[in-house]
């Protein structure tokens, strides 16, 4: 077993941790630095070349970090409806609270990313009861399953990374499929949400339109605030909804 040794500042953190999940750690270890920063160990059973994150190779002595990795996954409480719990615990909501079993496995989407949390806000407070919901870059299914739990009439998930869908597939009742957006007929859903990142919302920009119905809502997550104005001059529908949480935001839009 070696162990990567990354330093890295807070704000890249979340970003950097999705990308060693992706490459397949078998866990990641994190401790925060004085004076800021933090430093990430991620496990793994070979090197590779990790000069991307200007990290240092360290073999390790032998023991189950995956168990290590997990010990700081506690239960988080997230907007009014949910309580997110490491899958491999067992313990319950709080009354009132939507029980949501979280592990991301090799796919990203553990619920942990400020992204994730507003984009489960906002669907809290848009989805309405019998809504078709697409998820669009499904990743983990964090995102269909919630749209189950809050009474979706049906939740679809797709993703572009073939291993993510079928790792989801065995987590969520959703129906899931490897490919884009553009496989999906016109005004398909009520409820289109969609957790990637900045560059990703403008490409798909057309399509996120054409799949939603008339009079239905785009939930758009994933980008920080400076990328915001990119994405509204891509998708200039009137804003019904605008969520931000350490200077990440969900927008939510609709005619």
């Amino acid at each position: 077993m070696v162990a990567l040794h990354i330093r890295c500042e807070l704000e890249d953190k979340d970003r950097i941790l999705a990308e060693l999940w992706e490459r397949g750690t078998e866990g990641v270890v994190e401790e925060d630095l004085p004076g800021g920063g933090c430093r990430l160990r991620a496990y793994f059973n070979q090197t590779f070349d990790a000069a991307e994150w200007n990290g240092e190779w360290r073999a390790e002595e032998e023991r189950d970090w995956v168990a290590v990795s997990r010990e700081g996954w506690e239960p988080l409480e997230v907007g009014r409806r949910f309580y997110l719990v490491p899958a491999w615990r067992d313990d319950p909501a709080p009354a009132g609270r939507l029980r949501l079993p979280i592990d991301s496995g090799l796919a990203c989407g553990t619920g942990y990313h400020q992204a994730t949390q507003l984009c489960l806000e906002a669907l809290e407070r848009w989805l309405r009861p019998g809504d078709t919901l697409i998820d669009v870059g499904t990743g983990s299914g964090i995102l269909a399953e919630a749209g189950l739990l809050l009474g979706a009439g049906a939740a679809i998930g797709c993703d572009i990374e073939p291993d993510a869908v079928l790792w989801a597939r065995e987590h969520t009742r959703a129906h899931l499929f490897a490919g884009s957006l553009r496989s999906v007929r016109d005004a398909a859903a009520d409820t289109v949400v969609a957790n990637i990142n900045q560059a990703a919302l403008v490409a798909l920009a057309a399509d996120l339109r054409r799949v939603c119905k008339p009079g239905g809502r785009l939930i758009l997550g994933g980008f920080r605030t400076e990328e915001m104005a990119a994405i509204v001059r891509a998708i200039p529908l009137p804003c019904l909804d605008l969520l931000e949480m350490q200077g990440w935001n969900c927008l939510v839009c609709g005619e």
